[in-house]
């Protein structure tokens, strides 16, 4: 039984003594990035050798990383859909999907009563600015760049962001 544990214990110290298998990137899990490139697979594991499950082909959309293995992330889209994709097709910089059935309005100012800048259908892409109210409160919206169009839309309308983040 000692050898048995003696054993153990080598095949133990053997085990820790090369690279650490789960990256450590040190941000958290969960967390929404944007795919980086015009075309991006997910695969069914974490690993070029697993299967392409599905292929983004839309740029810029945003996804939510919802684990972590060396170089690869697992992320999610706005559909559920899951996939581990290769960080080097990732991007920090942030971008939103307009989520819902219908049109958002953006707004010039953080307020619901300004002037409106554009109605977003949903589907939309945009780049997150700023998010800088807290859940909840008055006037929760975030700063968004459509195309050539910059606005405050509500944040409960954002697939990109969470109920209680502050992007600034």
């Amino acid at each position: 039984m000692l050898r048995f544990f003696l054993i153990c214990v080598l095949l133990g110290l053997v085990g820790t003594s090369g690279p650490a298998a789960w990256a450590e990137t040190g941000l958290p899990v969960p967390r929404f990035v944007t795919v980086a490139a015009s075309e991006a697979n997910l695969r069914a594991g974490p690993g070029s050798r697993y299967p392409i499950r599905w292929v983004l082909v839309r740029p810029q959309i945003p996804v939510e990383v919802v684990d972590e293995f060396d170089v690869w992330r697992q992320v999610r889209d706005w559909e559920g859909v899951e996939g581990w994709i290769h960080q080097s097709l990732l991007t920090g910089r942030r971008t939103v999907r307009v989520a819902g059935g219908e049109a958002a309005a953006m707004r010039a100012r953080p307020n619901g009563e300004s002037r409106l800048v554009a109605r977003v259908e949903p589907g939309v892409i945009g780049r997150l600015i700023a998010c800088p109210a807290v859940a909840g409160t008055p006037g929760d919206r975030c700063l968004v760049a459509v195309s050539d169009l910059r606005g405050w839309l509500p944040r409960h309308v954002l697939w990109g962001v969470y109920a209680d983040e502050i992007v600034d």
